[in-house]
């Protein structure tokens, strides 16, 4: 077998006709030149140049071979511009995984400028409460939570922890006050649902703390208890990447500071270089972590 970079350095020389001047158009030293010639030569098992005092002249073989490896150096050629070109082409769809809250009340706000941005690019925005398998090609990114690092073969950014506590309406709190204390819980009434996996974590963290009989409503989704608490009906658990930027909601408590669970944008290594999925997941990145950092500020500035 031989090298078919080596083929540069054939087709090189046969244009030229010297070892100098196929070093000059290909930027690499005299030495390298022929040392390439000499083992295609041995490569193939056929003398390609005769070397004169006049240059290398192609033997009868080399003149037969020629032609085709310069149907290499096309093929070659096109396969590179083809490859660039992909490189290069943005347009197509991405599909976007994670919980319905999240989509509605964080991502879908930025997705507007993505597309006055990127207009080419089709965004598929599934809110599923299933867990779609990136693996599988089921979607191109994810944002979602877990306990520990993403799972093998995912890659992407860490956004940070994923605190989720209990938030009223101002309406509410205007009627009923804000507790602060797990006995003041007591005096209130509470939503529960937001979907299976959400509700084994709080209707848990609800018993723990006594509050089963104060449930007066269930809601199948976040959003659910999300409006459920704008109406001013009771409280609920809502993320605080999501709750704090909304100016009629009120932190009833702190979020538990030990609960291990860290958000992640993720996509999977099959499709991390895809261009119009590099750009997506980069841009939701940027925009998601400058919102945290909204969000810090106005903390900062209501605990001064």
């Amino acid at each position: 077998m031989f090298d078919w970079n080596d083929l540069r350095y054939f087709l090189a020389v046969a244009r030229d006709g010297s070892t100098l001047a196929a070093a000059r158009a290909l930027r690499v030293s005299q030495t390298t030149v022929a040392r390439r010639i000499a083992a295609l030569e041995e490569g193939l098992g056929v003398r390609l140049f005769e070397k004169r005092q006049a240059g290398y002249s192609l033997t009868p073989a080399g003149e037969e071979l020629v032609d085709r490896a310069q149907v290499v150096e096309q093929a070659a050629s096109g396969f590179s511009e083809a490859s660039s070109a992909l490189a290069r082409d943005t347009s197509g769809t991405v599909r976007i995984t994670t919980q319905e809250i999240f989509a509605v009340s964080l991502l879908s706000p930025m997705l507007r400028e993505l597309h006055e941005r990127h207009p080419e690019i089709m965004i598929e925005l599934d809110d599923s409460q299933d867990l779609r398998d990136l693996g599988e090609g089921e979607a191109d990114i994810a944002l979602r939570s877990s306990y520990g690092d993403p799972a093998a073969g995912i890659v992407g950014r860490r956004i940070g922890i994923d605190d989720w506590t209990l938030y009223c309406s101002r309406d509410y709190a205007a009627s009923h006050g804000v507790p602060a204390t797990r006995h003041e819980l007591k005096k209130h009434a509470f939503i529960g649902g937001g979907g299976p996996k959400l509700w084994r974590a709080y209707s848990a963290w609800l018993h723990d703390l006594g509050l089963d009989d104060r449930i007066i409503m269930h809601h199948a989704s976040a959003m659910g208890m999300m409006s459920a608490i704008r109406s001013g009906l009771g409280i609920a658990v809502l993320p605080c990447i999501v709750a704090d930027a909304d100016p009629d909601l009120i932190q009833c408590v702190p979020p538990k500071d030990d609960h291990g669970r860290v958000m992640w944008l993720v996509t999977h290594e099959r499709v991390r270089h895809t261009p119009r999925v590099r750009i997506v997941i980069d841009f939701l990145y940027e925009r998601i972590m400058r919102h945290k950092k909204a969000l810090e500020a106005q903390r900062a500035a209501v605990a001064a």
